[in-house]
Parts: C-alpha cells; sequence; structure tokens
C-alpha cells in the first residue's frame, strides 16, 4: 500500500449547505443513499442524490448537528443542490439555505475543530471537518485519494453520468441496502442483486506521464476503459472489468502503459490487477 500524506487544510472547491427544521432527517432520509436516520449529532454519512433512472445527479457528505445537518458538496454544484432540495421538500417542515461563512477541510490526524469526523468513504483518507475559520488550501489532498481510488465530484464524476456501483458508493458506505425506498433505490438495488455493475472507477498507475482526461484506454483494438483525474503517475479510470478479464494485450493509453490496481477497500475481483492501492 503507498504512503498518504497531505497537509491539513481547506478544500476551495466544496460548499456547505444547511438542512434544518423538525423533518430534516426524515427529509434527507427519504431522498438520499444513505442511511440519515440513523445518523448521531456529530457523525457524517456519504451518500447521493439520483435520478428516477438511478444515475448520481449529487455526490455529498451529510454531518448530523444540534440544528440539523450541514451538506459538505462541490460548489459547483451547490446552488443546484440547493435548488433541487427545495423542489423536493414540498410541505416538508424543512429549510434549505447556503452555509455562508462555512469552509471544508480535510485532515490526516484529528483536527481541533469541533465538527470533525473520520472519513465515512475510507478512514485511510483521514478526516474532515467543516469550520468558521478558512486555513490555506490542503497540500497533496488530490494524490492521496487518487492513490486510494477516491473518486471526486468535479475531477471524475460530475453529474448524471454514474450509477452508484460505478462510482463503489456500495463498497464506500455510500448505500445502504437495508432502508426503505428513495429516488433512484429499484435501479441500484436491482444492480446489487444481480450483480450487473460491469464499470468500476478505479486507481491506476502510469508508466510516463498521464494524458488528458478522457483519453480512451486500450487493449490491442478493444477499448477497456477511460482515463478520469491524476496526479504524478497515478490516475482514476472507469474500466469496463469484463473486458479487463479478457484483455491479452497490455493496457495502453496515447503509448502510456497502464496497470490497473486493485483498492483495498474494494469487496469484487479486480482480473489482471497489479499490487493493492
Amino acid at each position: 500500500m503507498r504512503d498518504i500524506h497531505f497537509t491539513e487544510g481547506s478544500l476551495p472547491g466544496r460548499a456547505v449547505l444547511r438542512i434544518e427544521g423538525p423533518e430534516a432527517a426524515h427529509f434527507l432520509h427519504n431522498l438520499l443513499t444513505t442511511d440519515i436516520e440513523a445518523l448521531e449529532p456529530g457523525r457524517a454519512a456519504y451518500g447521493a442524490l439520483l435520478t428516477p433512472q438511478g444515475k448520481m445527479l449529487f455526490d455529498m457528505f451529510v454531518a448530523r448537528t444540534e440544528a440539523g445537518f450541514l451538506v459538505d458538496c462541490a460548489a459547483s454544484q451547490a446552488a443546484d443542490l440547493a435548488k433541487r432540495l427545495s423542489l423536493y421538500k414540498l410541505r416538508a417542515k424543512v429549510t434549505v439555505s447556503a452555509g455562508d461563512g462555512l469552509h471544508v477541510g480535510v485532515a490526516g490526524t484529528e483536527p481541533a475543530e469541533a465538527l470533525r469526523y473520520v472519513d465515512p468513504r475510507c478512514p485511510t483518507i483521514g478526516w474532515r471537518y467543516i469550520s468558521e475559520q478558512q486555513s490555506p488550501p490542503a497540500e497533496d489532498y488530490n494524490a492521496a485519494r487518487i492513490a486510494l481510488g477516491l473518486a471526486d465530484t468535479d475531477d471524475d464524476l460530475g453529474s448524471g453520468d454514474y450509477f452508484p456501483h460505478e462510482a463503489n458508493l456500495d463498497q464506500l458506505c455510500g448505500v445502504s441496502f437495508k432502508k426503505g425506498c428513495y429516488i433512484g433505490q429499484e435501479v441500484v438495488s436491482r444492480m446489487e442483486h444481480r450483480g450487473t455493475a460491469r464499470n468500476r472507477i478505479l486507481p491506476v498507475e502510469l508508466d510516463g506521464t498521464p494524458p488528458a482526461k478522457g483519453t480512451v484506454i486500450r487493449s490491442g483494438d478493444k477499448q477497456i476503459g477511460t482515463l478520469l483525474s491524476s496526479r504524478g503517475t497515478m490516475a482514476l479510470a472507469l474500466i469496463r472489468l469484463d473486458r479487463l478479464a479478457e484483455a491479452a494485450e497490455p493496457l495502453l493509453t496515447d503509448a502510456v502503459t497502464v496497470t490497473v490496481l486493485k483498492p483495498r477497500w474494494a469487496r469484487y475481483d479486480v482480473p489482471n490487477a497489479g499490487d493493492e492501492a
């Protein structure tokens, strides 16, 4: 396993929404893939809001506070997420507002901020926190998350492109298969029970400078995947697992050799994988 190092600091690309009111827990629980009603104050969950067809519109961290919930989401999506949540609330006793003056940060060891929690996706990546004080940006955090196989909203996932299984939410505590219905739940449950997730976002190692995001990964004339975000010689890629299993020639992306790695948190088989990430 590779060493994971980054400096404590803020994530400028993240924003915070406040979800408050007596019905806030029930409201979020019925919308998101994760179990919100089981959260205790000071704890957080990772999950997503889906389309009815099961694609991820927004992925987010949801932290419970005494007053309600704080949602840590991509700053680029915050306004759209707030609008979508407001449309869904109808007559529910819930308020959705911007968390002005609040900042998201990350740390390798437990930070001092009052609202802090171990990253619910993977404890190896350390802590997240929400603070009224903005720190200098964290350094090398993206390199750390890529090495661990953790996708980022802006750099990798976007909106409406992936099913939760493709983004590994089923592996990263981002989907509850025990809770009741939520938007897109039937599709997610069907993929889980039928084992039909053929595509997965995985860490890869390259023997040279990674080409641009979106560059195709091939084995011979067969497309195996697509490159996503990268740092140094490490990158994430959307990999078609059945084609990876059948690959008879080396994996290349613009003449750069690619080795697919299996994250330690992955409970599924990654055929022809190199070392664990």
